[in-house]
């Protein structure tokens, strides 16, 4: 069963694609811990810690809709090779900033939001590469896979960017994140893509107006937008709910070392989840999906009414497994009901949406806990989390939406092996 889940693993392009993304998300699961402590080793302030990654965050909100016009302007994989080359630069320069004890605050926020540019020019275009890759009735396995290796990637890089910070310094561990940027290049390098018709003149006149063409296809799909919007709902609770107070509560109860494990029971279960929607034959998958995104405020729940360890992981494994069945079915629909040479604006639109969430909720939920009490807010954004799905299934289009459930045939399989 499994075997044949994997079968977007007979392609070559896709396998090189995912080489890349898996080998720089791990990468990027290491920087941050090593980049905390090296900000921390120069001033010791939390506060010059935030202006770091903050500056990463602002940048990417400001350039993730021009990262999308790009790449539906451009062969996407060239513009990934572009953006790796451009990552694994600026990361060594900040290892061996690091390195020779020259590094200054203001230079790691100049460089992070350099970062920030460049991730918002990869994101929305590694997104919009896998229609060019997997035929449609491997999309779902191939989006299933992709996110189970991502995740797996996330487990192992975190702790030996701990471990690497520790035991040889900050430095060192932003190195091996360099590092893995310009192994990512190669394996995008080696994507082979037939050339593309370029579009008519017409259609390109500037680069505001292919953003109002990515604008146009975003809102008049109601159950693109009607989800982007409930999402931009969710994803406030959750930064709030478990970024901000999740670790306070932990503080005061089960102990902060045990809630790393919380999240990686979270991270486990979103595994598990690829593996399980590997084999999904839902016709309504996107209505399944959002459906499935009911469990995600169990944790917060949990937080608020009974915040005992086992239950945390219980919650936390729960939550992984079912935002994982939104995730994939997202995707899947995004690239089967979406033009493929608009689809990266309209990627940069719901990233754009998902961006400007997160500091939103984390900024906003310290003044209600602060009036009404963190259990209580807890609750309630776990409430919120709730009326937020029921307000996307009030959309018939999400509800009614149909997925393709084609099965791969072997002839496809065989001429799509390079």
């Amino acid at each position: 069963m499994i075997r044949e889940s994997l079968g977007p693993l007979k392609l070559a392009g896709y396998r090189t694609w995912l080489g890349g993304r898996v080998t720089s998300a791990f990468g990027n699961s290491i920087a941050p811990i090593a980049l905390a402590f090296a900000v921390l080793d120069i001033s010791g302030s939390p506060r010059d810690l935030g202006l770091v990654v903050g500056a990463r965050t602002l940048v990417n909100v400001l350039f993730v809709l021009f990262g999308g016009v790009l790449a539906d302007r451009l062969p996407k994989n060239l513009l990934l090779v572009g953006s790796s080359l451009a990552a694994f630069a600026s990361q060594a320069i900040v290892a061996a900033l690091v390195l020779t004890g020259t590094a200054t605050i203001p230079l790691l926020i100049g460089l992070s939001a350099f970062n920030g540019m460049v991730g918002a020019l990869s994101w929305p275009t590694s997104s919009a590469l896998v229609p060019q890759l997997v035929p449609p009735e491997l999309r779902q396995q191939a989006n299933a896979v992709g996110r189970l290796f991502f995740n797996a990637a996330n487990i192992l890089g975190a702790p030996i960017g701990g471990i690497i910070a520790a035991a040889a310094g900050p430095g060192w561990g932003i190195a091996v994140d360099a590092l893995t940027f310009l192994l990512a290049a190669i394996f995008y390098g080696l994507i082979k893509l037939p050339p593309a018709e370029p579009a008519p003149v017409a259609e390109r006149q500037n680069i505001f107006r292919d953003l109002r063409t990515g604008w146009v296809e975003f809102r008049s799909r109601t159950w693109l937008w009607a989800v982007v919007a409930g999402f931009c709902v969710v994803n406030a609770a959750l930064a709030g709910g478990l970024g901000v107070l999740g670790p306070a509560v932990a503080d005061d109860t089960f102990g902060r070392e045990r809630w790393g494990f919380v999240l990686a029971a979270e991270t486990a279960g979103m595994i598990i989840g690829a593996v399980i929607a590997m084999r999904l034959r839902v016709r309504r998958l996107l209505y399944f999906g959002v459906v499935a995104t009911a469990f995600v405020g169990l944790q917060m729940f949990v937080l608020g009414v009974h915040p005992v360890f086992p239950l945390m992981l219980a919650a936390g494994f729960i939550a992984g497994v079912t935002i994982e069945q939104f995730g994939i079915a997202w995707e899947t629909t995004m690239q089967e009901h979406v033009p493929g040479d608009k689809l990266a604006r309209v990627y940069s639109y719901d990233m754009l949406g998902s961006l400007l969430a997160v500091p939103i909720g984390q900024v906003a939920v310290g003044p209600f806990a602060e009036a009404f009490g963190i259990e209580t807010t807890l609750v309630g954004l776990c409430a919120l989390t709730l009326l937020a799905v029921v307000g996307m299934l009030c959309s018939r289009d999400v509800r009614h939406l149909e997925h393709a459930l084609g099965e791969p045939g072997p002839s496809t399989v065989k001429e799509s092996v390079a």
